[in-house]
């Protein structure tokens, strides 16, 4: 891949691929996207293969694809944050077949939480919480150490997510809807979204499949709008969720003796970039009586600048070099 090719940064969610080829210098060689990396549905090597088509686009456009005869050798590292490598043994999976694909010298797989957390500070030393569809933790410190959730959904005790939060609304509304439950505007907001008059005529549809059940996402920013309104059975879903936020980051703090410490958390996701005004205000309460020390963030820069970090942490890249690198990404 060229002298100046030093890593391949690759960000792998459910639903894109970024691909990013950095020099050694720090500069942004080429960037590419692709489809989203989902091995749990299609298996390991057809997901890899998406990430394949991605590097293949960016090496076209750092003219170093190979295309005319001459071999190319491969960069020194590879740094791939990937959704669905939830657990260490997937992250040794996921590397082994990587490996294969002759990329880079070495090779390194993380939980894609990570490239996160690390776009979002200035060292390798943090916290972040990721809530979008689902809702995860990590954190690590610079001589090595990490902490982790499984966060693989209910059964390893996760509560909260996109996906989560529009169910359990749905759960008060259709209670409150047949009189099992107290009272909610859900009721009439959530079947309102989809230009439905009753959450009996919701849950058929989504039941009979005349609503994608995938959709159901769409419903946690109508949970937020009800809870801003004043709907307390929505604001009791909104404090709930900080609760997870403020456990899950305070639980890693601990794990890598940060409680005690100035120590940044890192917010990002979808649900938490929204930035939406009660929850925000209850994870800072919240936090700071948890780990007072404790720096809140939110991310803005995009995930694949935190691989390309971790990347440029593996090699020993100088503290300019990160600079340069990060500069480019504003």
């Amino acid at each position: 891949m060229g002298v100046n090719a030093s890593v391949l940064a690759i960000d792998a969610g459910n639903s894109k691929t970024d691909v990013a080829l950095i020099g050694a210098d720090g500069t942004v060689l080429s960037t590419a996207r692709g489809g989203g990396f989902q091995p749990p549905a299609v298996g390991v090597e057809a997901a890899v293969d998406v990430l394949g088509a991605a590097v293949g686009r960016a090496l076209e456009l750092s003219g170093e694809s190979g295309r005319s005869g001459r071999p190319f050798s491969p960069v020194a590292h590879v740094s791939a944050c990937l959704a669905n490598a939830d657990l260490p043994v997937e992250e040794e999976q996921l590397a082994a077949a990587l490996r294969a694909r002759g990329w880079g010298a070495t090779v390194e797989v993380h939980n894609d939480t990570f490239a996160i957390l690390r776009a979002g500070v200035d060292e390798p030393r943090g916290v972040a919480v990721v809530c979008g569809a689902g809702i995860n933790c990590v954190g690590m410190v610079p001589d090595g150490r990490t902490a982790r959730f499984p966060a693989i959904g209910r059964i390893s005790g996760d509560w909260g997510g996109g996906a989560g939060l529009a169910e359990e609304a749905m759960w008060f509304a259709a209670r409150a809807e047949d009189g099992r439950g107290e009272p909610t505007e859900l009721v009439r907001a959530l079947p309102g979204h989809f230009g439905l008059g009753s959450m009996y005529a919701l849950i058929e549809a989504l039941h009979l499949g005349r609503v994608d059940f995938e959709r159901r996402h769409e419903l946690a920013p109508v949970l937020f709008a009800t809870a801003a309104a004043g709907d307390p059975v929505a604001g009791t879903l909104v404090d709930r969720l900080a609760e997870e936020v403020v456990a899950m980051a305070s639980v890693a703090l601990g794990r890598l003796d940060l409680l005690d410490e100035e120590a940044p958390v890192v917010l990002g996701g979808s649900v938490l970039a929204a930035r939406h005004p009660q929850l925000d205000a209850r994870i800072s309460e919240l936090l700071a009586v948890r780990a007072p020390k404790a720096e809140l963030r939110v991310v803005t820069q995009p995930p694949v600048l935190g691989a390309a970090l971790l990347g440029l942490d593996h090699t020993g890249a100088a503290a300019a070099v990160h600079e340069r690198l990060r500069a480019q990404y504003g």
